[in-house]
């Protein structure tokens, strides 16, 4: 007997086939059609107990069909899929209501895991706040698995209010990925407030975050409002929380425990209603354990983890980057430009470790300094010549290996804390955080591939698997060049 019956709809026969395929052999009854009226037929005579359907068909796009089954069948879960692969599509298709987003080309498993669990639950998830939303202008910019991995969690974590830890590398977008989450999720209405601790002294950081009151401390003439004030009905936007000093961590807990705060030389407590978006580029298990870092606070923030990923893990991503990198320069008056495929290879051979700033930077310089209306393989090979890291000419100052590098971060590390000792436990602290980067670096070399990795690294596959968990590695597989 039949799991459950699944309407298709996409105008693909070989996406009809296969999922007609797959499904059947994973105990399900398919439907498949090539349109949207015969799909609205099935649906509004009461057929079908989940839908698979493509945005972009003959007769009709399922963004403007979706509201419609939604209005007849509001409990039917609806998946979507597209080849368009944009962020705006995840956010127009949990906005219309569906149950889930799906880029092409997708994995046959994964599209049977997603009916099992739209089957299993409810089939209406709380929508997200409707916006105009631009096509042309879009926030975050790439197709690639690793993105789509990103703009799928974005969807869900829009119709909530959810904290999130934005974990990534310096460049890799994190303040606009806060920016997405707010400005199309349920608070758009309400202030966007963002604030660095590293940039804030860190005797300012408790009277920047709460406010402080008049004659607070010497030079407070005023009552200033703090960043919890002014982000009040939004989202407050914690960037590089690795930075900020322990006893305003401690002040943070009480706010997100028990919903309220105190101005700094104030006594009337405040009652505070924002949503709290934090990131760091930071390892916060490592400053946990060296006791930089409130654990409690850690797992208060990290409700719903989101790494981002580094340019040199999503380099399919650099030709779309770029394009849009010189279609904002063009905007701004210099001049409209393109670019060789030649001179696309070429810097996605480059290791860009300052990320999609550093290559937005390169992309700008490059565009205004030269008048060509194309910039080829040659000029790109020129500008990178000059951004490639000079050695120094001192062979003293730089480290002879790797064992020499430990050493001194570790004299280092110890002079910290000047007459004292560090937390006990220092063997297992170093070792993890040797170990953390290294199967990063595998996994990253590899493709995501753990079969690979576990080659690479001469460990046993379920070694590596087993650290990977209790490292919390997050892994992405994206296909081999």
């Amino acid at each position: 007997m039949a799991r459950g019956t699944i309407l298709i709809a996409d105008d693909d026969t070989a996406i009809r086939t296969v999922l007609n395929q797959a499904l059947a052999r994973a105990g399900y009854a398919p439907r498949a059609t090539g349109n949207a009226a015969t799909l609205w037929r099935w649906v509004s005579q009461g057929e079908g107990d989940v839908v698979i359907t493509d945005v972009v068909m003959p007769d009709e796009n399922a963004f403007d069909l979706i509201p419609r089954i939604k209005k007849v069948r509001p409990e039917l879960p609806i998946i979507v899929m597209s080849a368009q692969n944009t962020l705006m599509t995840a956010l127009t298709a949990a906005e219309k209501g569906a149950y889930e987003y799906l880029p092409k080309p997708f994995d046959l498993s994964e599209v049977v895991a997603v009916v099992s669990r739209a089957l299993a639950g409810p089939g209406r998830r709380p929508r997200a706040a409707t916006t105009d939303m631009d096509s042309e202008e879009l926030p975050l910019i790439g197709r690639s698995p690793a993105m789509q991995e990103i703009y799928r969690a974005l969807a869900r974590l829009t119709q909530t209010d959810l904290t999130v830890m934005i974990q990534g590398e310096s460049g890799t977008g994190k303040e606009l990925v806060a920016r997405v989450l707010h400005d199309y999720g349920k608070r758009r209405q309400g202030p966007f407030v963002a604030i660095n601790m590293a940039a804030i002294p860190r005797e300012l950081i408790e009277s920047e975050l709460f406010g402080h009151e008049k004659g607070a401390f010497t030079g407070a003439q005023t009552r200033t409002p703090g960043r919890f004030e002014q982000a009040e009905g939004g989202t407050l936007f914690l960037d590089e929380i690795g930075d900020m000093p322990l006893e305003a961590q401690t002040r943070l807990l009480r706010v997100l425990q028990q919903g309220e705060y105190t101005t700094v030389g104030g006594r009337t407590p405040i009652k505070t209603n924002v949503r709290i978006i934090a990131a760091t580029h930071r390892d916060l298990r490592s400053q946990i354990q060296q006791g930089l870092f409130r654990e409690d606070l850690y797992y208060r923030l990290n409700v719903v983890p989101l790494r981002l990923p580094p340019l040199r893990e999503r380099t399919e991503d650099i030709g779309d980057l770029v394009r849009h990198f010189l279609r904002q320069a063009a905007r701004e008056g210099l001049g409209q430009k393109s670019i060789e495929t030649a001179a696309i290879e070429r810097l996605k051979g480059h290791p860009w470790p300052g990320n999609v700033r550093e290559l937005e930077n390169f992309v700008r310089r490059v565009g205004a300094l030269y008048t060509q209306d194309t910039l080829t393989q040659q000029i790109i090979d020129q500008e990178l010549a000059e951004v490639l890291p000079k050695r120094s000419t001192s062979s003293e100052s730089e480290p002879k290996d790797f064992s020499e590098m430990v050493e001194r971060y570790l004299a280092t590390y110890f002079a910290s804390f000047g007459k004292e000792l560090p937390p006990p436990g220092l063997y297992d602290r170093v070792i993890r955080q040797v170990e953390h980067p290294l199967l990063s670096a595998a996994l990253a070399a590899t493709r995501g591939n753990q079969i690979r990795a576990a080659e690479l690294l001469g460990l046993n596959r379920n070694t590596l698997r087993s650290r990977i968990k209790a490292l919390d590695i997050r892994v992405f597989r994206t296909p081999m060049p």
